[in-house]
């Protein structure tokens, strides 16, 4: 039989345990958890110096919200989210480098709010949590929905061309390659639907829907939504600028939704949405909400799901690095 005196320590430490985890936060990514006051004594003011940041490029360029978002997505699908998007590479073969990354915009805000952060707390915010920041206060900044940030992650010091390529979904993914490579990253269904509607922002270059409108015409897309995009893209023409949510592109709403019913989704990957039961149920469900409003179904799951992509494959703990210039392995 135990001791009295082991009982004891017993009880003691199982307590001690439930404390510990009580005051570790929120999200977790099933191996670490991040923690949402994670700077409150290394840095209490970093989210503070962020929002000041990001403030000053949006309010003066709200078109870089839409960029920044994407920049994001790109981050966390590729090595997860360690900020190896950020990086520069001497031989141009980093992950910005890859196609898909080319038309990557917002890398100066990211870098400044960096700048004032190591002048306050040297050293100690990682540039992984910068960019997560800096996406939800600058989608917040354009009446989009507002999430959660968790901090902690950690730096990674590898980024290749290679591995953006190999896991950075498609413009032109059918169905079954979009749910196959959210499925791999932790993501379901409802994740790939309500994160498909950041589309409802932004702009694209002509190349990655050349094909559906070269004649004849891809059959997912409305004829007249084709001639209209013919107008703007001539063959050949990756300069131009087109909306990704044609009559919206600058309002964080459900009207990509509406379009993606109307055949006028941008990319095959829109359209390839609308070919799925379940994926048109969460569709069904975006376009019931109200168009923008901070309590619809669209915006409360956007959150969720971006709070939950925020937990891909993070580094944590003493892995990777907190890199002193974003762009640079220290």
């Amino acid at each position: 039989m135990a001791s009295k005196k082991s009982i004891v320590v017993g009880l003691i430490l199982s307590v001690l345990s439930i404390v510990a985890r009580s005051a570790t936060t929120a999200i977790s990514n099933g191996k670490t958890e991040l923690k949402l006051d994670f700077y409150k004594r290394s840095c209490p003011e970093a989210e503070k110096i962020v929002r000041s940041t990001v403030d000053k490029y949006i309010s003066s360029a709200p078109s870089l919200a839409a960029p920044i978002l994407r920049m994001y997505f790109h981050d966390c699908f590729v090595r997860g989210c360690d900020g190896s998007v950020l990086l520069n590479s001497t031989n141009k073969d980093a992950e910005k480098d890859a196609i898909p990354n080319l038309s990557l915009r917002g890398f100066q805000v990211i870098d400044a709010a960096k700048a004032e952060l190591e002048k306050q707390c040297p050293g100690v915010v990682s540039c992984a949590d910068i960019l997560a920041l800096v996406t939800r206060d600058a989608v917040d900044m354009i009446g989009g929905p507002v999430w959660s940030v968790p901090m902690g992650r950690r730096d990674g010091v590898i980024s290749l061309k290679k591995d953006a390529l190999t896991n950075l979904p498609s413009p032109s993914a059918s169905f079954e390659q979009l749910k196959s490579s959210f499925i791999k990253k932790g993501l379901n269904m409802k994740d790939l639907v309500v994160l498909s509607g950041a589309h409802t922002i932004g702009t694209s270059h002509c190349g990655p829907f050349a094909t559906r409108i070269s004649k004849p015409t891809d059959p997912s897309l409305a004829e007249s939504y084709a001639n209209k995009l013919r107008i703007k893209c001539k063959p050949g023409d990756n300069k131009s600028l087109v909306e990704m949510d044609p009559g919206s592109f600058r309002t964080f709403d459900n009207h990509y939704y509406i379009n993606l019913r109307r055949k006028r989704g941008l990319f095959a990957s829109d359209a390839a949405l609308v070919t799925d039961a379940e994926a048109n149920s969460f569709i069904n469900s975006a376009l019931a909400s109200s168009t923008s409003n901070s309590t619809s179904w669209f915006f409360t799951e956007f959150g969720r799901s971006m709070e939950k992509m925020g937990t891909i494959d993070i580094l944590t703990g003493n892995a990777g690095q907190i890199r002193r210039h974003c762009a640079l392995v220290n």
